[in-house]
């Protein structure tokens, strides 16, 4: 590629990607060195209690068994600013897999022995880890997950919905999920006198960084945290995990670089889940179809250690126009793991319910699902009334129908048939909002004509690499192959993790602020005819705090539009997506290649929350009950027939200097929600509860076909 091409939206291929397939990557748990030793956590087999004796003369006499810590020998540590990293700190035992030890040994297989052997007796305490709309001890909390107001009211929702010509008033239940990453959580640490490096599985190094100096009492520049290649996130990897505390204990314990990575079957309990979410909402609208009330209220849970509370009720702040609009959070603290990001927080989930509503709105109405929601666009922000920076949802919605062959589906319920096979179509909206947070970035010109951009970027899969050399050279007008860029060093300095979908904005935005700099520094010194560059080459740098936490007075979002189809086996119950399309407006792309990876992973895992993902607290044991791949089910390929991904062109002058907008997360947004409505069109049976199990599915066609003989079922 030279100069002259359009370096941005070019659909580069990732610059990592050979390392990949190759198996020369290194990730957090590959670097080997000499007297490299594993460490293997000791998860609590209680639900709520605590410990009242450890045994570890077993584990001790092992062959190659290095250390036993637990809270009566780990070093104390410092408060740290997230709770659930306290580890080894105290006998007390707030849920079921709650880390009470760890063993470090010469091995892998010799950590595990020795874990296995440590004998710990428990004292228990009465537990609750059940969550239910009417818990007695939900609460509204002060504000929900991203700092949003719990509860918003305006105008009168319940005295609009009371005189409201169509009345919907349903109840949604989205089960607890995981994210189960490819790579599992992994850290491997090392000290150096007073100074700790660690190579970590993370989204974001220098929270990393800067919990290991709270809990270690360290100046943050002794300590360097590295991640330059991570496995997959979806969330769970944004801040530190208990492995990297418990890694940089046991090295500094034993005076060996150690490695622990956590079991698989271990994750659902420490590195964070998506809470379940109960919701109901109420939709009123006049005989035209426009919204005249909107309330959404969600029950979820958290933890007693630490509160999260999903956000799920705050996109319908966003998505329609609705003069009286209420939104409720509460939450109930249970006996739970702490639950924490994934891959849309909030709008995943609260999307799901909003637009599976809205489509039983359409239907009580009698209008088309795609034209309901272009009746009730707004023409600002409803919740704040700022105007929007830009929102092409309608270009989604109507190109999406165009492209699916909306035009010619039949409306009624059961219309089309194969066999045993109902088909159905369905539609669901997404919204994710447009973040940005401080970062720095250098670019250096080198004498040999090339470039290196350093950021502390995190890739976790999405091609960050490739984008910000993308971005540089577009700055710089250089050529895209002499643009090097190093990424996932805290030694770069200060930058957001690879969340919220932020990344690409936040270090984009200083990349080509750097880059900026340095091209003006080049022309000035070709006009004053300066010479070569020195042997160290030319730098220029940028911090865009203060710019890019500016506060807008544009609301800034992105959206897009679901299409889906679906057969339902009424033989079997089995769903089956045989198509799925998304279209999108989320401001310029950057590189199409990976954008159309981000969107249609997204709605992948969109189509694994609506058929096959789901997780079971046990009420006895108190812990998830799917905890491997073996039994929580997400989706492979033979999921779906036909998956597509498109956009609509959209310039937006308000968002940062790329002009783009997030696209790691608004893939799932809706998702579930157009297999779910497809459901309902293919069998005429409205599903509030996911995932849409065959046995789940065929028990209510079942008794939609022979209620009477179903009494007794």
């Amino acid at each position: 590629m030279t100069a002259t091409d359009a370096v941005l939206g070019a659909p580069v291929e990732r610059r990592e990607g050979r390392e990949k397939v190759t198996g020369t990557a290194r990730y957090a748990a590959e670097h080997p060195a000499p007297g490299r030793a594993q460490a293997w956590p000791i998860p609590a087999t209680v639900v709520r209690g605590r410990v009242t004796g450890v045994d570890t003369a077993a584990a001790l006499a092992l062959p190659g068994v290095l250390a036993v810590l637990t809270h009566e020998n780990a070093p104390r540590l410092g408060t740290p600013d997230d709770p659930t990293l306290a580890v080894l700190q105290g006998p007390h035992v707030p849920h079921r897999g709650w880390f009470v030890g760890v063993v470090v040994a010469e091995t892998l297989e010799a950590a595990r022995a020795g874990a296995a052997a440590v004998e710990i007796t428990y004292e228990t305490e009465p537990h609750d880890v059940t969550l239910t709309a009417s818990h007695s001890g939900a609460y509204v909390p002060d504000s929900a997950n991203g700092g949003f107001p719990a509860v918003t009211d305006q105008g009168d929702p319940d005295g609009a919905f009371a005189d409201s010509a169509a009345r919907v008033d349903v109840e949604y239940r989205v089960p607890p999920l995981h994210n189960h990453p490819m790579e599992p959580h992994a850290s491997t640490a090392h000290w150096d006198g007073d100074r700790l490096a660690v190579h970590c599985s993370s989204q974001g190094t220098t929270a990393v960084q800067k919990e290991l100096a709270r809990l270690f009492a360290l100046p943050e520049d002794r300590i360097t945290v590295r991640a330059e290649h991570v496995g997959g996130g979806f969330g769970s990897k944004g801040t530190p995990r208990p492995e990297v505390v418990l890694a940089a204990m046991a090295a500094r314990e034993t005076g060996r670089r150690v490695t622990l990575a956590l079991p698989r079957r271990y994750l659902p309990a420490v590195v964070g889940h998506r809470a379940p979410t109960l919701h109901r909402l109420r939709l009123g609208a006049d005989g035209q179809g426009r919204l005249t009330s909107l309330v959404h209220e969600v029950t979820t849970h958290t933890s007693r250690v630490k509160e999260f509370v999903e956000q799920a009720a705050v996109p319908a702040r966003v998505m329609y126009a609705a003069p009286a609009l209420r939104t409720v959070h509460r939450v109930a603290a249970l006996d739970v793991p702490t639950p924490s990001w994934m891959r849309a927080p909030g709008e995943c989930p609260g999307m799901y319910a909003l637009e599976s509503a809205m489509d039983e709105l359409a239907a009580e109405l009698g209008v088309d699902p795609v034209e309901l929601r272009i009746r009730n666009e707004p023409g600002s922000e409803p919740e704040s009334g700022r105007p929007f920076s830009s929102r092409h949802l309608v270009e989604c919605l109507r190109e999406g129908a165009r492209r699916f062959g909306w035009e010619g589906r039949d409306p009624r319920p059961r219309s089309r048939a194969a066999g045993p096979l109902l088909i159905g179509s369905g539609v669901a909206s997404a919204t994710y909002p447009v973040l940005v947070s401080p970062c720095v970035a250098s670019a250096r010109a080198l004498p040999d004509g090339g470039f290196l951009v350093r950021v502390n970027a995190t890739d976790i899969g999405t091609g960050a690499r490739t984008v910000l050399a993308q971005v540089a050279a577009d700055a710089l007008g250089a050529p895209l192959e002499r643009v090097r860029v190093e990424v996932a060093d805290s030694g770069i300095g200060f930058a957001p993790m690879a969340g919220g979908s932020s990344g690409t904005a936040s270090w984009g935005s200083a990349v080509h602020a750097a880059c900026v700099r340095l091209a003006g520094r080049l022309a000035g010194r070709l006009a004053e005819r300066s010479g070569p560059l020195p042997d160290e080459g030319l730098v220029a740098e940028a911090d865009t705090s203060g710019t890019a936490d500016a506060e807008s007075p544009f609301a800034r979002h992105a959206f897009g539009a679901h299409f889906a189809e679906v057969t339902v086996d009424t033989v079997s119950g089995e769903v089956r997506v045989t198509r799925l399309l998304g279209v999108f407006a989320a401001g310029r792309i950057l590189n199409a290649r990976t954008a159309r990876s981000q969107f249609i992973g997204g709605m992948t895992m969109g189509l694994g929350m609506a058929l096959t993902e789901d997780s079971t607290v046990d009420p006895v044991f108190g812990d998830f009950v799917e905890r491997d791949l073996a039994s929580y089910h997400v989706p492979a390929h033979a999921d779906v027939a036909d998956l597509e991904a498109y956009w609509v062109d959209e310039e937006d002058e308000h968002l940062n200097p790329m002009g783009s907008k997030g696209i790691g997360e608004i893939g799932i947004v809706g998702s579930a929600a157009a297999v779910g409505n497809a459901v309902h069109h293919a069998t005429g049976v409205r599903f509030r509860e996911l995932p849409l199990t065959p046995d789940r599915v065929l028990t209510a066609l079942l008794a939609h076909e022979h209620p009477a003989g179903m009494l007794g079922v």
